[in-house]
């Protein structure tokens, strides 16, 4: 009988600047425990000194992915969970030679002076697609960073002198609640679901400029049936939870494209929540518009998901059941 040979190893990565130890491994070493969770990889720092072992091949991603988080360390750009998470996502599909080509363009600065930039290659096709395009559908689950980006690049835009005016919208559908049982107009009604959009403008502008540009009408939120009969000229214009318009709606919607404008089209058709045998016009759009110049589709996956790892796990785990 013979033993199974013991495959587990050791390696060393040595940082270059002990005094950046926190920064790779994040505080109360979170991102070992990152590393640790989703490598399968035991990891023991001491001083300027990172101990890897377990199977050689996931050491050796471990290891790959320090060296590239030392290096963005010391170029000075500041990782979280997220850069992480996207770095063994980039290592398990063997990209992660791209890692550090996703932090060379900075987007834009948030409302605390952070660098604003992609987190994973899924986002940089969505970015490029949205640079080179009238018309971008950002299709794919919740913690992709679709409607986020979206406001990023809207916010530049606007910054640049690209475009006059924001404009973000969504269809007055809402996920087993009632929208009649709410106070106020429809777009009263309606605001409490545009809270993720809310939330992307004050982290890029903070809560007090978002409202001074909303008051001067810089920037509108509003919901979908507001834009019927509207010609929407130098706007950069954001149709969010686009899976739940009709496809009257959805073409509606799309017309409304004037001169110097943009738009952008987000969302999720596993979350649809229009009656049941209503079509959503997002998914008659993907089969309608595909070969159209100047429009261009971008699918993310949950690879994508840049929220905690569990939620990337969810995902899948709903998906292998719904098939």
């Amino acid at each position: 009988m013979f033993l199974a040979e013991n495959t587990q190893t050791e390696k060393e990565y040595i940082l270059a600047n002990p005094e950046q130890g926190v920064a790779i491994l994040g505080a109360q070493d979170q991102f070992v425990s990152l590393l640790e969770e989703g490598l399968n990889v035991t990891i023991h720092p001491f001083g300027n000194s990172i101990k890897v072992s377990g199977e050689p091949f996931q050491v050796q991603k471990a290891m790959a992915i320090l060296k590239n988080m030392d290096k963005l360390i010391q170029k000075g750009i500041q990782l979280n969970s997220a850069d992480v998470i996207s770095a063994m996502k980039m290592a398990d599909k063997g990209t992660l030679e791209y890692f550090l080509d996703l932090y060379t363009e900075t987007l834009i600065k948030d409302a605390k002076g952070r660098a604003v930039r992609v987190k994973n290659y899924g986002q940089r096709q969505y970015i490029d697609a949205i640079k080179h395009n009238d018309v971008t559908f950002g299709v794919g689950p919740a913690g992709t960073g679709k409607t986020y980006l979206a406001v990023v690049m809207a916010i530049a835009a606007l910054k640049r002198g690209d475009v006059e005016k924001i404009i973000l919208t969504r269809p007055a559908v809402e996920a087993g609640e009632s929208l009649g049982f709410l106070p106020g107009d429809l777009k009263d009604k309606v605001d409490p679901y545009l809270r993720p959009i809310y939330d992307a403008l004050y982290a890029i502008l903070g809560a007090e400029h978002t409202n001074r540009l909303m008051e001067r009408g810089v920037i509108e939120i509003a919901p979908l049936a507001y834009m019927r009969g509207r010609t929407l000229e130098g706007a950069f214009v954001i149709l969010d939870e686009a899976q739940n318009t009709t496809n009257a709606q959805m073409k509606m919607f799309l017309t409304r494209l004037g001169f110097g404008s943009k738009m952008i089209v987000n969302g999720d058709i596993t979350q649809i929540d229009l009656p049941r045998h209503s079509q959503s016009g997002l998914v008659q759009a993907t089969h309608i518009l595909k070969d159209v110049n100047h429009i261009d589709f971008v699918t993310f996956t949950s690879d994508d998901v840049v929220r905690h790892p569990v939620v990337a796990a969810i995902i899948n785990a709903y998906e292998a059941v719904e098939k």
